[in-house]
């Protein structure tokens, strides 16, 4: 017997299927409704320094965690908020020139996580040696470079940081001890391992700090690393910047334990709130002291970007564009800070303008000398891929390369 199967219902389905599914993470560790930045009273000590209390309270893994509290200087706060304004800025103005096709490639920006670096380093000193990821403009800046040194790497000119041949994921600054972006996910980590390893053989009393996000975080060379650190003690700090994507991916789709400070194990760890500068330079300072006189250590950095994981995504088809809103408006890194300073009269909204106004001039300036800088010749290729400039040869004998005598 012949059965007549109606395709109604298929095509029904076909012609209306189900809105996609938007999978919203709420940001784990910050209250249910934020506070806003407004609040945060400090204690004066006397002699321009403050005490603040630090909002979100540290997680610790076996080890007893930092104070509470954070001691500061009106300098200091400023700086911090001067470097984050810079990196913002300097960030705003490479999307606007890769919008323009003067940036081509790969281009990653660090928007909503400045307070992570910024803290960093002022728990730190430029002895101290760090590598990150691809995400790695503003550490550059922090590092000792300045925006023109940025902005003319991204443009693949000869006047960038790496003479324009590194592009956005090959910062570097040998003076600042800084080891680069690395474009390979987690591999900086091993890497990061090594150069504690120098500092222990060389008695320098440096800490080397590995950064990576959550989206390495699951990389078994990274547990390699660990281990290796473990054996031999070494002065490491492996901080994850825990944005809580990695690229259109929420922490909790792709791994299995989202407590990132656990992650070494054998390691004690703690969790900071990566949207507080403060925060995170009393916990960095903490784990600097370890990593200097007990071994490695494990920090979780929690934070959030504000675009995409690059150019090349929106970053709204995984989240909704009103929990972007609510982490800029509440938990503002820049904007934290700003209301630190202004609540307790330890700057005025005049000082703290005319830094803003102070870095669009620079940033501004950086952008005009960077798109005037020249390209650099093409047998510059070949340069600089060995130690010493020997011949490369060509498919067309040709063409190949001789170094000039």
């Amino acid at each position: 017997m012949r059965r007549t199967i109606s395709l109604r219902p298929l095509a029904s389905r076909l012609t209306a299927a189900p809105a996609a599914r938007v999978l919203v993470i709420p940001a784990r560790g910050y209250a249910e409704e934020p506070t806003p930045f407004s609040g945060a009273k400090a204690e004066d000590l006397g002699n321009g320094k403050y005490r603040f209390q630090i909002e979100t309270p540290y997680a610790a893994h076996k080890c007893d965690g930092p104070e509470q509290v954070c001691e500061t200087t009106k300098e200091e706060l400023l700086s911090i908020f001067k470097q984050m304004t810079r990196i913002r800025r300097t960030e705003t103005e490479a999307d606007k020139l890769y919008k323009q096709k003067e940036i081509r490639g790969f281009l990653h920006l660090y928007n909503g996580q400045e307070a992570v670096l910024v803290g960093l380093e002022a728990a730190l000193t430029l002895e101290d040696h760090i590598i990150t990821a691809y995400r790695d403009h503003g550490h550059l800046l922090t590092r000792g470079g300045t925006p023109k040194q940025v902005l003319s790497e991204l443009a693949g000119r000869a006047s960038g940081c790496s003479k324009g041949k590194g592009g956005s994921m090959h910062m570097y600054s040998k003076e600042g001890n800084f080891y680069g972006g690395n474009g390979i996910v987690g591999a900086q980590v091993p890497l990061g391992a090594g150069i504690a390893f120098s500092q222990k053989y060389l008695k320098t009393g440096r800490v080397s700090v590995s950064m990576f996000g959550d989206g390495a975080a699951n990389q078994g060379q990274l547990f390699e690393a660990y281990n290796m650190a473990a054996l031999w003690k070494l002065p490491a700090i492996f901080l994850c910047e825990n944005n809580k994507y990695g690229m259109g991916t929420s922490i909790e789709r792709s791994s299995a334990s989202t407590d990132y400070y656990k992650r070494g194990d054998y390691l004690p760890g703690i969790k900071i709130d990566g949207m507080d500068a403060l925060a995170v330079k009393q916990g960095m300072l903490y784990a600097a002291d370890w990593a200097r006189n007990k071994g490695p250590i494990m920090v979780e950095a929690e934070t959030y970007r504000y675009g995409g994981h690059s150019m090349s995504d929106p970053g709204t088809s995984y989240r909704t564009r009103e929990e972007i809103n609510r982490m800029r408006s509440t938990r503002d890194p820049i904007e934290k800070i700003r209301y630190k300073m202004l609540d307790n009269n330890i700057a005025t909204k005049e000082e703290l303008k005319a830094i803003e106004s102070e870095v669009k001039a620079e940033v501004d300036e950086a952008v005009k000398a960077a798109l005037e800088a020249p390209f650099l010749p093409i047998e510059a290729t070949y340069q600089h891929v060995y130690l010493e400039d020997v011949p490369v040869r060509a498919v067309e004998l040709g063409k190949s390369y001789v170094p000039k005598q």
